[in-house]
């Protein structure tokens, strides 16, 4: 099993174009364990983490409903914004400057073999993350994610899952409100929960939040949970 996973920061990027990145080396793990079975090539898979920053765009998952986008056209044009109908599951959500999303494109079959427990150990990323703030992160029974004050009135999100996964292979991942504007998120229902709020690390802690610092304990925390050794690559041939 090949648990060394390569890493990328591909600092601010257009969505589409990270999305044809992911795209390809997922087909590129795939088509590696494709050839294994067929001819016992005996390949090693590889696995990928990458970071990136997106320009303001709102992602519909292939199991959501548009009427939770509550923009149209026009006002996406005004606020800068751009929208996709994406393949990954989960219902609408945002990205944008401020907050750090991440696709691990790992082929668990180097980890687990359990898609349930790999949501599970991003979710405790990021618990254990916020603990480091002081700040309760909490799994909602049901639903995605980490929240705060769950169970409470208050209950809001701080870190939103997607992914999409074939033949163990997964894309897609965390997106982790850090800086972010969380104004955009009056324009959707975020993720179709029309009863909970959307929150920051900087709107918790009432100041601006050093990402490097909060990208570091991310790679940290993976490297733990997953026991992973991280190599960080400037470029991905």
């Amino acid at each position: 099993m090949n648990k060394k996973v390569i890493f990328q920061d591909l600092g601010r990027k257009d969505y589409k174009e990270t999305w044809d990145l992911q795209e390809q080396l997922f087909k590129d793990v795939l088509d590696t364990k494709i050839k294994n079975r067929r001819e016992d090539a005996g390949l090693e898979t590889r696995n990928h983490l990458l970071f990136v920053e997106h320009d303001h765009v709102y992602t519909l998952g292939k199991s959501g409903d548009e009427q939770n986008l509550l923009a149209n056209k026009e006002l996406l044009e005004k606020i800068g914004a751009t929208y996709y109908k994406i393949n990954r599951g989960g219902d609408i959500t945002y990205h944008g400057p401020g907050q750090i999303t991440g696709y691990p494109i790992l082929d668990l079959e180097n980890f687990f073999t359990d898609i349930h427990k790999y949501l599970r150990f991003l979710e405790e990323m990021f618990i254990n993350i916020l603990a480091d703030y002081n700040l309760k992160g909490e799994r909602s029974p049901g639903e995605t994610g980490v929240w705060l004050d769950v169970g409470t009135p208050f209950a809001r999100k701080i870190c939103a899952l997607g992914v999409r996964a074939s033949r163990w292979v997964t894309m897609h991942g965390f997106a982790f409100n850090v800086n972010t504007d969380l104004g955009y998120f009056d324009h959707i229902i975020p993720c179709g929960i029309e009863d909970k709020s959307v929150t920051s690390l900087a709107a918790e802690l009432k100041r601006d939040i050093d990402t490097d610092e909060i990208k570091e304990k991310i790679k940290q925390q993976f490297s733990q949970l997953f026991e992973a050794q991280l190599i960080d690559e400037t470029t991905i041939s």
